[in-house]
């Protein structure tokens, strides 16, 4: 009997957390910007500082394109130089580090497009800073985007 509670009161609380996922989200088609808070790092370093634009477009209700661009605190964008000193390479490591964490944008923003959800796209590691203001910039702009 106690056997054949548990499997009832198991099988219920699976249907109700299935149902928790709430209605679809609905978007209106245009294209929406949002950017993130700025990153200042809290040793007083350099390192990673900046912040991100996400632009999304939707057609069709749905995610079509999106870009996620970050850039340091001065408006310069993170590029192929961003990572390097006085244009060349003074800390190979640094300067790996700084290029993958620009080339996860894009694949931040693929993610997204595939998706649909920003809330099914996964952290790259090395990429961390940047997936958090990914998701602040992106769930920015989708609320804009969403039909009231």
């Amino acid at each position: 009997m106690k056997k054949k509670i548990l499997i009832a009161a198991a099988a219920l609380c699976a249907v109700s957390l299935a149902g928790c996922g709430g209605a679809p989200v609905s978007y209106s088609d245009g294209t929406y910007e949002a950017r993130s808070s700025e990153y200042i790092s809290e040793d007083g370093s350099e390192e990673g500082n900046g912040y991100g634009i996400v632009s999304v477009t939707i057609s069709g209700g749905s995610v079509t394109e999106c870009t996620f661009t970050t850039y340091e605190l001065d408006g310069t964008q993170k590029g192929e130089e961003y990572g390097k000193k006085s244009g060349s390479i003074a800390n190979k490591d640094f300067y790996n580090k700084a290029q993958k964490a620009v080339a996860a944008c894009d694949k931040y923003a693929e993610a997204l497009v595939l998706s649909g959800d920003v809330n099914a796209v996964d952290a790259i590691s090395g990429a961390t800073i940047n997936y958090q203001q990914f998701q602040e910039a992106a769930s920015a702009a989708l609320a804009q985007a969403e039909k009231k």
